[in-house]
């Protein structure tokens, strides 16, 4: 299996080279030459998410790591989840259940994909004999995940940047009170936007590195992040009805690394009957399988943090995979101009969405009230971005067939003013959460300037 660019510029890529590299030298996001089909007899006869794992993950690593080499890696990856049911299923009524992915030891689902990121990451870099940084943007719980997966590797420095304003306290400190010499917490002066364009231009420029180093994207555009989500839709499938029949699942979506991931699953063979790209009032991909309009607008704080974005960059990888029919010239083409020129596809192409994906838009009032409502009829509390995604399924019902998994991708206890607003207490609060409540926070302050954050980052390395 080898991969190349969406726009046409970088090709036949082993897994280790994209692991590594990130985004790809055109600007592109890496995919998969073909799509490899995973056998479902096997799959039905998995026990557990790990199972699951050791068949999905080699499918896509053989270009550079033996069988032999990933399964035992698999054995070692995900830890501190405090159970084997990794991704447990809670039915609400016949037609309705909620995957919770907020087990690990971050509470949220980013720890399936970093986790993972950061084992490849690491047997890379021992195998090479070289060091790494891993840069970062959150808008929530990307960093906090990206940290606690590669603090444990002293090869690896971990720059994490935030903007300094809508996140919860608890989301902030999950990241600000690692106490590590190889992590270092950015607070900059902007938006999530403002914090991903820094990004981008450090793995377009590098100039901050050591001549031996690597830069490494845990942002969800590193595609072993998707293969970590793939994973947990295949689980999800084989405990509700083993594989036999196709599931809704609604997403709660930011940056379409998670929606993406359903969309590869159903490609490898996974039975899909739709996905419902659930959003908040930074809604531009509702505008987009609404009205054909995929235009960056400003980003609007939000309930829901980490949903809190104007461009969605996985999004991409559909454009040229689902909808340009992997038509590289036609994806580099309609990204060239984009953001300053919004993408409108061709009617006949864009009317494809009808037959995989619903959307809706879901506001703050309605998020505080389908909380309340969910716990008031199930007794089951659920967290914002939770709540967006709960509130599409009853909005878009009378659109849907069959069996619908709500993704959780966030314990409740992450948003404790929310759920105060809703007029509900939590019941439960994680240990990996109410222990950081106390602890010294470490952190700098910086403005959103791509020279003072690389300078910094060429003082700490």
């Amino acid at each position: 299996m080898l991969f190349h660019s969406t726009r046409g510029g970088d090709s036949n890529k082993k897994f280790e080279d994209i692991l590594m590299q990130g985004l790809a030298d055109d600007g592109g996001l890496f995919m998969p030459d073909e799509w490899p089909q995973a056998d479902l007899k096997i799959l039905k006869e998995a026990k557990s998410f790990i199972d699951v794992a050791k068949h999905i993950v080699p499918l896509y690593t053989s270009s550079s790591f033996s069988e032999t080499e990933i399964l035992e890696l698999l054995d070692n990856t995900w830890h501190d989840f405090p159970d084997i049911d990794h991704a447990p299923i809670v039915n609400l009524d016949n037609h309705k259940s909620v995957l919770e992915l907020f087990h690990g030891p971050t509470a949220a689902f980013k720890d399936f994909g970093l986790q993972l990121a950061a084992a490849f990451f690491n047997k890379t870099l021992e195998k090479n004999g070289k060091t790494a940084i891993v840069l970062g943007a959150t808008s929530g719980d990307t960093g906090s995940a990206a940290i606690d997966a590669c603090k444990r590797f002293s090869s690896i420095k971990s720059f994490i940047l935030l903007p300094d304003g809508n996140m919860s306290e608890i989301q902030r400190k999950q990241m600000t009170t690692v106490d590590s010499e190889n992590v270092f917490v950015i607070r900059v002066s902007g938006s999530f936007d403002d914090c991903q364009d820094i990004v981008k231009s450090a793995f377009r420029e590098r100039s901050f590195l050591k001549n031996d180093q690597y830069l490494l994207a845990v942002n969800s555009i590193n595609w072993v992040r998707i293969v970590g989500q793939i994973c947990y839709y295949f689980y999800a499938s084989l405990k509700t009805n083993n594989l036999s029949e196709g599931l809704n699942f609604a997403v709660p979506t930011g940056n379409f690394g998670n929606v993406f991931a359903c969309y590869a699953a159903s490609k490898m063979g996974m039975p899909l009957n739709k996905i419902i790209v659930a959003v908040n009032d930074n809604n531009i991909l509702d505008r987009f399988f609404k009205n054909n309009d995929y235009s960056k607008q400003k980003v609007f704080e939000t309930l829901s943090p980490s949903m809190d974005i104007s461009i969605a960059s996985n999004f991409e990888r559909l454009i040229y995979d689902f909808y340009a029919d992997r038509n590289s010239k036609l994806c580099a083409d309609l990204y060239k101009s984009f953001p300053n020129t919004p993408i409108q596809l061709d009617k006949k192409i864009w009317e494809k969405s009808n037959k995989l994906f619903l959307s809706y838009t879901t506001d703050d009032d309605e998020t505080i009230k389908n909380i309340l409502k969910i716990y008031q009829k199930h007794k089951y509390l659920i967290d914002p971005h939770t709540a967006v995604a709960a509130f599409s399924v009853e909005s878009l019902q009378s659109q849907l067939e069959g069996k619908t998994l709500i993704l959780s991708t966030a314990h409740p206890a992450k948003f404790p003013d929310v759920i105060n607003k809703a007029g509900l207490d939590l019941a439960e609060i994680p240990n990996s959460l109410s222990d950081v409540l106390d602890r010294k926070e470490h952190s700098v302050k910086m403005p959103s300037s791509k020279d003072d954050i690389f300078k910094y980052i060429v003082d700490n390395n």
